[in-house]
């Protein structure tokens, strides 16, 4: 029932102005970056400033992206949008996770898998799959799995490679799918499809899907690994509920929610651009997720 859900939604979540009031309570922290940092092509207006108070109070700090890309890829791109390496620690992406899992082989998903992949990603990315050992085809027929790792909509989207996708579940070949975001915030201000809605629709198809990235588990414990820090002490701030808010509840790590990114037409705000705190706690209650906190913007306060 609605009434018991919203109250507990109160007791569990608090919305503080900024990460100055949650600075000290914790040692490290879990950025994710589209929807938090920058929009894909520029940076939120208080983000780089209140990344900068977080390194001068001496946290950790690791990116945490469910980008297909590997993490050196993201790091330029964070450099053209001003952030500086030095203010993070780490960069781990979900491309990177799928493809140590690739390369080590040794999880029963990889196991005898094969080489040849069907490889999905944007008109000039295929050397995101440089270095695998695998032979790409376009032909769902020759292919031993799919390797979905980026798109580019809407020239790219589930209706165009539906096709594909549906010769390839036929024949019952496994998905690796190294980005399960379903949405991403544009800097047009819309929300475009992400490769999340393509691995959603092969399933939909009756096939098998191995995610790398947000919300599951493999992510965390590298980041857990490369932190140093328990779990307890860590703070993972995203805008997506499904992903950021789900997977650190998952690996027992607090969350801070960023209304003003994925779920941000799903929310009311004033005329003034205030977040309205009722309509966060309906939106946790309708999903089934109560972050540790809220927070309009990634700032500092």
């Amino acid at each position: 029932m609605s009434v018991p859900a919203s109250s507990e939604q109160r007791s569990l979540t608090d919305f503080p102005a900024g990460i100055r009031d949650l600075i000290s309570r914790y040692d490290g922290f879990l950025l994710d970056q589209w929807g938090v940092l920058h929009d894909g092509s520029r940076p939120y207006p208080k983000a780089l400033a209140c990344l900068e108070r977080m390194r001068q109070a001496g946290k950790a700090v690791i990116i945490l992206s469910n980008s297909g890309k590997p993490g050196s890829e993201n790091e330029a791109t964070l450099a053209r949008l001003g952030f500086p390496r030095a203010l993070y620690d780490h960069l781990v992406s979900a491309g990177d996770d799928a493809r140590d899992a690739l390369m080590a082989g040794g999880e029963p998903a990889y196991r005898g898998l094969g080489r040849n992949c069907l490889l999905l990603v944007r008109p000039g990315e295929e050397r995101l799959a440089d270095g695998l050992g695998l032979t790409p085809t376009d032909d769902p027929e020759a292919a031993d799995f799919i390797l979905l790792m980026s798109m580019e909509p809407p020239a790219q989207s589930v209706v165009g490679w539906r096709p594909l996708l549906e010769r390839a579940a036929a024949r019952g070949i496994p998905m690796i799918c190294a980005n399960p975001d379903r949405h991403r915030v544009h800097a047009d201000g819309h929300l475009h499809e992400a490769p999340g809605l393509v691995a959603l629709a092969y399933e939909a198809m009756g096939g098998t899907v191995h995610y790398h990235g947000k919300p599951h588990a493999r992510i965390y414990r590298t980041c857990l690994r490369l932190s140093g820090l328990p779990a307890a002490r860590l703070l993972a701030i995203g805008d997506s509920l499904e992903h950021d808010v789900a997977g650190a509840a998952r690996a027992g790590i607090d969350a801070a929610f960023i209304a003003g990114g994925i779920h941000r037409g799903e929310l009311r705000w004033s005329a003034t651009g205030e977040l309205e705190s009722t309509s966060c706690r309906r939106l946790f209650a309708r999903e089934g997720l109560a972050p540790q906190f809220v927070l309009p913007w990634f700032q500092w306060n």
